[in-house]
């Protein structure tokens, strides 16, 4: 077994486990942002993985596919490989989440 602590790198992200191979591609970690913040800064994010958060601390608003969301802490959020989405912090204290991505093969 391999142990890990939470924590972040300088940009807020930190990936803490990635398993490769001919079966499975999964990424797993952290990553905190500031009140106010916008990820991505600006526009889109899409990837070809589905991504499964857990908001640990916090609350973001944001759009996946066209429509608007609202998590909070103790919510779990999935978006699908290839959906555009993006998110804001729209509370007054960081907000903490714990994401997977996972490609399908």
């Amino acid at each position: 077994m391999e142990i890990k602590e939470q924590g972040f790198d300088e940009n807020g992200l930190l990936t803490l486990f990635r398993e490769k191979n001919k079966h499975v591609d999964v990424q797993f970690g952290t990553v905190t942002i500031p009140p106010g913040e916008r990820v991505p800064k600006e526009g889109l994010s899409k990837h070809e993985e589905n991504e499964y958060s857990v908001i640990v601390k916090g609350r973001v608003e944001g759009e996946s596919g066209g429509k608007p969301y609202k998590a909070w802490a103790s919510n779990a959020t999935l978006i699908p490989a290839g959906e555009e989405h993006w998110a804001v912090n729209a509370g007054d204290e960081p907000c903490q989440i714990v994401w997977a991505l996972v490609k399908e093969k």
